[in-house]
């Protein structure tokens, strides 16, 4: 998309009908790129993210060393690991709009013996790193926040060898908790992070898939990891990303006479909690062929259905973070209030996600109080149609080009370049479900 590329949608009076497959988990994508280029051996990688930000990640990891061989399509290739010996890159390292990238990475490159520095967007130099600078200088890392903001990108790393902690997160976060396990996995003894509450697993799976030695305590909040480990490369074929189905979940749900069927989608326990709240608000959603090895994954059909409002709850919040803003959209469609609290976290993203999904809202006609730490979202009044802007944030902007899908009028975003970072082909597959 190029710059000031704005999409427009409209009601869609005659539903929403089709199959298709979004492309793959954003948050395995970052972490297979990672692990695989510091595995030992080479491993065919399927179904990757092409989005910006994870092609980020994966340059950043050819910056230092791996190779990726193109394959049958580009979201299939071979990536051949350095064995853990990874060179110092040539240059400052792009993070381009990801904190996530930004945010793993900087606990690898803290233990690795040279010194990398990097950086992101105007957006990403915004965004706290401080919550990953503490627990990897507590480790012994030299991390500098070189940022105009206190604690913000560009981050320069003095690589140095590290020594295991035990870390307890002030916040549920999994970027957090990712980036401190990484560095364990390379300093010498037992590395391990409790957490206030259950945050996504796929660090933690796909250390297991690259047989790298790690424990969860019975409770499932504290994660240990043995070091020094080198992962050992494994074929892959990573599931479609629920983060990006939601947005079809919450227009199946809301646009009259919609049937979709999405295929291949992540159903890890700890990231299905968008499916758990739209079941809760009376939503038609069924999920069949589902296959539980791995990173369990199946198709899901959705269709139209009267929602009703709901609280969310506080421990559904760290696996719904990303979610939340098409989550509003679906409760200005459904009767009664929609609270979400406890979600301070959406005030450091691309951007400030509470007030820009409220400010969204009211400008289509929605009712919606805003808090601190969330939203009450009241539904029922017919939303209608008009300009909005992007924010800058590609989460934004789906959700409210969704909005528009059951809004009286025209609903145009502006500046929808930013939906690229995480859903390439994202019109398109919108344009295929009219009928």
């Amino acid at each position: 998309m190029s710059s000031n590329y704005s999409v427009t949608t409209s009601f869609a009076g005659e539903g929403l009908r089709g199959c298709i497959r979004v492309p793959g988990d954003k948050s395995i994508s970052h972490r297979v790129a990672i692990l695989g280029a510091l595995a030992q051996g080479s491993m065919q990688v399927r179904n990757f993210l092409c989005s910006e930000d994870c092609l980020n990640t994966l340059r950043a990891m050819q910056q230092l060393g791996a190779q990726v061989l193109p394959g049958d399509a580009p979201q299939n290739f071979t990536l051949v690991g350095t064995g853990m010996n990874p060179t110092a890159p040539a240059h400052d390292i792009d993070c381009g709009n990801s904190g996530t990238g930004m945010r793993l990475m900087a606990g690898v490159l803290a233990a690795l013996p040279f010194t990398s520095r990097m950086f992101g967007d105007e957006s990403l130099s915004k965004r706290p790193m401080g919550r990953i600078i503490a627990p990897l200088e507590m480790m012994g890392a030299a991390i500098r926040a070189c940022g105009s903001k206190p604690g913000c990108a560009p981050l320069q790393i003095e690589g140095r060898g590290l020594r295991p902690v035990h870390y307890d997160l002030p916040m549920a976060s999994a970027q957090v908790k990712s980036a401190v396990l990484l560095a364990g996995m390379l300093c010498e003894g037992t590395t391990s992070v409790h957490q206030p509450a259950i945050t996504r697993d796929h660090t933690e799976r796909l250390f297991s898939h690259f047989g790298i030695p790690y424990s969860v305590s019975e409770d499932g909040l504290t994660v240990s990891v043995q070091g020094p480990a080198v992962p050992q490369a494994r074929d892959i074929v990573i599931p479609s990303d629920i983060s990006s189905a939601a947005f079809w979940l919450v227009a199946g749900s809301i646009v009259p006479h919609s049937c979709i069927t999405l295929e291949g989608v992540g159903l890890n326990p700890t990231r299905r909690a968008i499916i758990d709240v739209l079941l809760r608000m009376g939503a038609d959603i069924t999920v069949t062929n589902v296959h539980s090895e791995g990173e369990p994954y199946g198709d899901i059909t959705v269709r139209t259905a009267r929602l009703h409002g709901t609280d969310v709850r506080r421990e559904e919040i760290p696996n719904l973070i990303d979610e939340i803003p098409v989550l509003s959209v679906a409760a200005a469609f459904a009767e009664g209030t929609t609270t979400i609290r406890n979600a301070a976290e959406l005030r450091v993203k691309e951007s400030d996600r509470i007030a820009t999904t409220a400010d969204n809202l009211r400008r289509m006609g929605g009712c919606v109080q805003e808090f601190e730490d969330g939203l009450a979202v009241t539904g029922g009044a017919p939303l209608s149609g008009t300009e909005l802007p992007s924010y800058a944030d590609h989460r934004i902007a789906m959700s409210f080009l969704v909005a528009g899908l059951a809004s009286a009028g025209s609903t145009t975003l502006r500046d929808c370049e930013n939906i690229n970072t995480s859903y390439p082909g994202f019109e398109a597959q919108l344009r295929s479900l009219f009928r």
